[in-house]
């Protein structure tokens, strides 16, 4: 049986996010049923939904970086178990059958003659759901296939391990092919939400660790998270102080990079990798290949057994995302701040914050707010329209600039308030 559940996404274009209904199948014996606890926010969610890379079908839900818990089970599940911690990456679906998803490259998944390819965690056509739509983690339930669900190691926080499921394998997997570790020169350009991962990874495997930005003004906190080095490209000298220096580099930004420039780096038989995904296409000159037999590769994710590889890597090294958890009101303030690069350096939706319900019968009202955490110890503070009423310390609710609400319902039965799903007694409140 299908199950409907509350998300926050768009159903049309040009608009904001805004909180809305959407339908899970029903899942089969091969299923896994997950409650989400939090959805990373990746910039590809914002190209998505902004039809960056080509038009999109409406409503729709984005998130690939979703870590939760199992709720149930189908009967032929052996790989998970009812309450366990579980994750959902960028894909939940291949042909299977394809010479590279047999060697365990789902995301390059050739595809067969019933699937085209790899069905995407969203904006993908899933044959389980007669070829409607997937939709993301911006979501309180998902059903996966438990061929492509991931098991989050004891001791990972969740809301951390979110942002590995997409920034983290796409920093390992590159890494791990080109044999970064011990006597190997790794330079990552970008030190955001990318970079600030490949860093502690690439660390971690026992490379040297370089980290080219455009400026220093990241630079004590670059060599905080590991980096051996910091260099400002925008610093003509750095070009020749470190030529011929990286075995690997590393590009994480989607900035238009002068590649002859950065190809000079390399050493002999060095590759420059590219995973920030550029909007121009790439310019060279042969010769930055060629006098070096240097090359210049991209890299994808990793497909299911590299990612929970990667996932029990980062749990041994004690590696995680930085992030700043936000409500699901604050979405769209968070995606302007990404455009902006002003996070530090992944946000992760907190999905208990996914509170609304339908206008199912007489007693129940919509209000239209926005929620922002204050400090312990202070109110909240409701503004609807144009009544302040004040109780006890949880959250802070203000009026809402356009475009970032929430939805909270008002239970007149027992006068109580529901809030992030925590019930308010009324009779407590006073209305200033």
């Amino acid at each position: 049986m299908a199950t409907t559940v509350k998300a926050y996404g768009v159903t049309g274009p040009n608009e904001q996010l805004k909180p809305l209904f959407i339908e899970r199948r029903a899942p089969d014996d091969n299923d896994v049923v997950i409650d989400i606890k939090y959805a990373g926010v990746c910039h590809s969610d914002i190209h998505t939904l902004r039809g960056d890379w080509g038009e999109i079908p409406f409503p729709m839900v984005v998130g690939h970086e979703i870590t939760g818990v199992v709720r149930s089970v189908g009967k032929n599940v052996t790989k998970f178990k009812v309450g366990q911690n579980v994750g959902v990456g960028t894909l939940v679906n291949s042909c299977r059958t394809c010479e590279n998803c047999k060697d365990g490259e789902e995301p390059y998944c050739l595809g067969n003659d019933e699937l085209p390819g790899y069905v995407a965690t969203y904006n993908s056509k899933d044959w389980k759901a007669n070829w409607t739509p997937t939709k993301g983690g911006y979501s309180q339930m998902i059903v996966v296939d438990q061929d492509f669900v991931l098991s989050i190691p004891d001791g990972m926080s969740l809301d951390k391990a979110a942002p590995l499921l997409c920034a983290g394998i796409t920093m390992y997997s590159p890494l791990r092919y080109w044999n970064a570790g011990p006597g190997k020169r790794v330079a990552i350009i970008g030190l955001g939400g990318l970079g600030h991962i490949g860093v502690k990874i690439a660390k971690a495997l026992g490379a040297e660790v370089t980290v080219l930005s455009q400026s220093l003004s990241k630079k004590e906190l670059g060599l905080k998270l590991g980096a051996d080095q910091y260099f400002a490209t925008a610093d003509a000298q750095t070009f020749e102080t470190l030529k011929g220096h990286f075995d690997l580099i590393l590009s994480t930004v989607s900035a238009d990079l002068d590649f002859d420039q950065y190809l000079s780096l390399l050493r002999r038989n060095g590759s420059l990798v590219e995973v920030g995904l550029p909007e121009e296409p790439m310019k060279v000159h042969a010769f930055s290949l060629v006098l070096g037999r240097r090359s210049i590769s991209g890299s994808s994710v990793g497909g299911l057994k590299e990612t929970q590889e990667m996932l029990d890597f980062c749990a041994k090294h004690d590696i995680a995302a930085d992030i700043e958890t936000i409500p699901a009101s604050y979405i769209n303030e968070a995606w302007e701040r990404v455009l902006k690069s002003d996070v530090r350096f992944r946000f992760v939706i907190d999905i208990a914050t996914l509170v609304w319900s339908r206008d199912s019968d007489d007693s129940q009202v919509y209000r239209l707010l926005e929620i922002s955490p204050v400090p312990p110890g202070e109110h909240m503070v409701i503004r609807p329209a144009g009544a302040i009423l004040v109780a006890y310390p949880r959250f802070c609710v203000q009026k809402p600039p356009l475009g970032d609400v929430l939805y909270l319902l008002q239970i007149f039965r027992g006068d109580l308030l529901m809030i992030h799903g925590h019930l308010i007694d009324l009779h407590d409140v006073r209305i200033q």
